[in-house]
Formats: structure tokens, C-alpha cells, sequence
């Protein structure tokens, strides 16, 4: 068992995987519908940034969803590159949803996270588009959040949290929302109005933060027209 993956996080772009700090190439890559009616292999492309378009392109085409397989990875690839303990994390994690007395709570210890909001959705819009669903929520605070608004913006994952106007979190740290009651995960997509959600944030792996890695997640923010500039999370809320 390989306890890796290559992000440690949710990712909007295939690409966004820190094998590409190594210079891993995507391909050869196997692309499928989900049925598998239709299955295309590259052999190679220019970057992985091109591996990225292809694929979304196929997605596109597929009702934008597609399942993929990609990278070849050599033993001593597995063991340096990929972000570790995160399938051993994930089951912790699982294991506290289920059995902690205070999930969340449990949780934010867990990952280290923060809360960033407590509050009642207002607004969701959301459009699918090239591949990608874009989101932006508004939630109304309660709680100790009452008098405050937060808003999140998506392609596919949350990238981006303001509070009041003011940057509360960014991507690369992770932001994910969770239901009130029992802090199971809601996904960009899946939000409604009036849906009781709390936000929490939480500091993504240390390959994320070097240079390399702001600089690719620097790259994907601003094709997504976001402008902020990257400040790690535990700063933004001190």
C-alpha cells in the first residue's frame, strides 16, 4: 500500500499534482468516458499543461465527466515525490466523523485546520463551462460570525474565502465546507440556498508552499480571475 497522493488536497486542474514540481510528465495517459465507450491514450504531449486542456476538452465532450489514468511513476518516485500519510490521514479523519463526540472539533486538531465561518448560505451561482464548474457562494454569518458575510469563489474546488471583503484564505491551503450538524463534506457543486454550513480552512502541504508550488497555484488563479496575492492561512487569521 502506497500511504501518498499526488496533492494532498482537491485539485480543479489535472495538472496541479506536485509531481509536477519533478518534471513527471502527465503521459502516457488513458482517457474514458464512464462507461468506457470511448477510451483515448496520449502518448505524450508538449507539458503537462497541454495533458490538462486534452483532457478537459474530452471531459467537455463527455457530458464533462471523464475518468482518467496518468503518470508513470518509478519506486523511487513513489517514495519522494507524491504528498505522504495522506490515505492513513483521510482514514483518521473518517474514523472521527464517525465516533467523535465533536467532530469538528476533532477535525481542525486532526488537520490542523482553523474555522474560518458559521453561517446560512444566501446565494449560490454557479455555471459549467469549459470543463469547469464555477461557483461563487454567499453565506450570512451566525453565531459568532453574525453580522458578517463570507464569500467563496470555485472552478471545481474553493479557491478563494473573503470575509467582509478581506482575504480569509487561498489556495493552495485547503477550504472546505461541512454541514453544521454532522461536518460531513459538501462539495462547490452540491451548495444550496439555505443550506447551514461551516467553513473551515486548513494549511496545505509543505510542497505546495515552496516556491515552485505557489508559483503553479499562482498560475491557475489568475487564469481564474483571481488577483490576491498568496498569504498562508494561519497569518490571515492572526
Amino acid at each position: 500500500m502506497v500511504d501518498a497522493d499526488g496533492a494532498g488536497r482537491a485539485v480543479p486542474e489535472v495538472h496541479l499534482k506536485v509531481y509536477t514540481l519533478y518534471s513527471i510528465p502527465l503521459a502516457p495517459m488513458v482517457v474514458a468516458d464512464l462507461d468506457a465507450e470511448n477510451v483515448v491514450l496520449v502518448k505524450q504531449t508538449q507539458d503537462s499543461k497541454a495533458a490538462e486542456r486534452i483532457s478537459r476538452v474530452l471531459s467537455s465532450e463527455w457530458n464533462n465527466m471523464a475518468y482518467t489514468a496518468r503518470r508513470v511513476l518509478t519506486g523511487k518516485q513513489v517514495k519522494t515525490s507524491p504528498v505522504q500519510n495522506t490515505l492513513s490521514t483521510s482514514i483518521r479523519i473518517g474514523m472521527l466523523l464517525r465516533k467523535a463526540v465533536d467532530p469538528l472539533k476533532a477535525i481542525l486538531k486532526e488537520a490542523g485546520g482553523f474555522l474560518l465561518f458559521e453561517g446560512n448560505v444566501e446565494r449560490v451561482q454557479r455555471e459549467t463551462t469549459g470543463g469547469f464548474t464555477w461557483t461563487t457562494v454567499e453565506i450570512d454569518g451566525t453565531h459568532d460570525c453574525k453580522r458578517s458575510k463570507l464569500e467563496l469563489k470555485a472552478k471545481n474546488e474553493f479557491l478563494i474565502a473573503n470575509k467582509d471583503g478581506k482575504l480569509a484564505a487561498i489556495a493552495p491551503d485547503i477550504i472546505t465546507t461541512v454541514r453544521n450538524d454532522a461536518c460531513n463534506c459538501v462539495s462547490a457543486e452540491k451548495i444550496k440556498k439555505n443550506d447551514k454550513l461551516t467553513v473551515i480552512g486548513i494549511p496545505a502541504p509543505a510542497k505546495w508552499r515552496s516556491p515552485k508550488g505557489l508559483e503553479l497555484w499562482k498560475k491557475v488563479l489568475r487564469e481564474s480571475g483571481i488577483k490576491e496575492k498568496y498569504a498562508p492561512i494561519e497569518k490571515l487569521l492572526t
